[in-house]
């Protein structure tokens, strides 16, 4: 298949790591440029010659009156295919599905109930709890009559420390507190009972959820990103091993470095969920190996693919072809898993041999750092310039000193004895 046999132009409403990840698969198997509306110019798609830029608003409005009017303007023979990897946004495309689409947009998302439902974590541990995929132990909170005199929260009947976050990231984003963060590792009743007060406050009307804490590092996770195409059959299917998340506030549990890794029960247990809720398109999944019984222990479901899904791409099976595939050209194609054993880091080498403890772990990230098995969504020898060198170089300095701040070596210790530990006493 030649790289022009697909007319296509990609729109995507974004500015972030994955938004170029998509772009470049998109340059890589077809060589097309894509558009990327976005709220503002931000380094990863900075400079790009492979991204054309349009700025606008980041209300919902603003949004979709940006994407009308570039559909308009738009008079190639291309199809639009519009796409994004943030959750609030998807809601915005989905619920203005038949609009974008009179336009001349294919929006390959799942209908706007589905996502809405299994978007909530809540929901999505329910889904999961129905067909038997191991989920954490889960009291869910419901803030909606918070306002109410001598309103008291849900107990929690499992030992701290636990985790807490937002059943809906969309119901989050807006919400406007002090100290707010993604994901909260919460060490006491009294710790809880803060947050709690302040998302009262802040006049959080949705769900939250407290977590039984899995022990274990970073590398204990996994991610899972699939595509199943307009049939409902599940065409993509990869996982990768986390070996290192982000620990800033705002980016909290999304994977700095992986390893791709093809695991078949988790991939089995993403399809089954699939089929059971009716799923179209991409989703991406958090699971967790819990080293107290061996179980993989499913966390949520996003409704797009993720953030870092350029490692789908590098492991073997290219996100645009799979997509462009099935909303365009109308083929129906057999199942792929991404299984080319690959690094994808955003990290130093140094800093990931540093926070990689165990020495058989470590050992295979450094035979794959000296085969050259490595990927860094940023560095496309298509799209290099000196620009994008210098932020990419920049970019690598800053993550030394936010991981000396946000997760120093002495805590990242602690989550790796904590691992062993729990192994060890559920071996007795």
């Amino acid at each position: 298949m030649s790289t022009t046999d697909a007319a296509v132009r990609p729109v995507i409403v974004g500015s972030d790591i994955g938004v170029y990840g998509l772009a470049r698969a998109f340059h890589e198997r077809y060589g097309v440029r894509t558009t990327v509306v976005a709220f503002a110019e931000p380094g990863p798609i900075a400079g790009s010659r492979i991204i054309d830029l349009r700025l606008c608003g980041s209300a919902d409005e603003e949004i979709v009156a940006a994407l009308l009017q570039l559909a308009a303007e738009h008079t190639g023979a291309e199809t639009l295919v519009l796409l994004t990897n943030m959750d609030w946004v998807v809601r915005i495309l989905v619920h203005h599905r038949e609009v974008l689409e009179a336009a001349g947009y294919v929006v390959p998302f799942a209908d706007a109930a589905l996502i809405d439902r299994i978007s909530d974590k809540a929901e999505f541990l329910a889904a999961c709890t129905e067909i038997g995929v191991p989920v954490p132990a889960t009291v869910v909170q419901d803030f909606a009559g918070a306002q109410e005199p001598g309103w008291q929260p849900e107990p929690v009947p499992f030992a701290f420390p636990v985790i807490a976050k937002a059943a809906s990231s969309a119901d989050y984003h807006a919400v406007r507190f002090a100290g707010k963060k993604k994901i909260y590792e919460i060490g006491s009743q009294a710790e809880l009972d803060r947050l709690y007060a302040s998302l009262r406050e802040a006049g959080y009307r949705g769900r939250f959820l407290v977590q039984d804490m899995v022990p274990g590092d970073d590398t204990q996770m996994r991610s899972v990103t699939t595509y199943t195409d307009t049939s409902g059959r599940v065409t993509l299917v990869a996982s990768a091993r986390v070996l290192l998340e982000e620990r800033t506030p705002a980016a909290r549990g999304n994977p700095s470095a992986m390893i791709v890794e093809p695991v078949p029960e988790l991939l089995e247990a993403a399809r089954r969920l699939h089929e059971h809720t009716g799923w179209r398109g991409f989703a991406n999944f958090d699971v967790k190996l819990d080293p107290r019984d061996g179980v993989y222990r499913f966390f949520e479901q996003n409704p797009r693919i993720g953030r870092n899904n350029y490692y789908v791409t590098a492991g073997g099976v290219n996100v645009a072809e799979v997509l462009v595939d099935d909303v365009v050209r109308g083929v129906r194609r057999e199942p792929a898993v991404a299984d080319r054993e690959v690094l994808y880091a955003v990290v130093p080498h140094g800093l990931l041999r540093r926070y990689v403890l165990d020495p058989a772990l470590r050992a295979r990230v450094v035979g794959l750092m000296r085969a050259g098995k490595v990927v860094h969504p940023l560095r496309y020898k298509a799209d290099r310039t000196l620009k994008r060198a210098v932020y990419v170089l920049t970019a690598l300095t800053n993550h030394r000193r936010k991981y000396r701040t946000y997760y120093p070596p002495a805590e990242l210790r602690r989550n790796h004895d904590a691992a062993r530990a729990a192994a060890v006493k559920e071996a007795l």
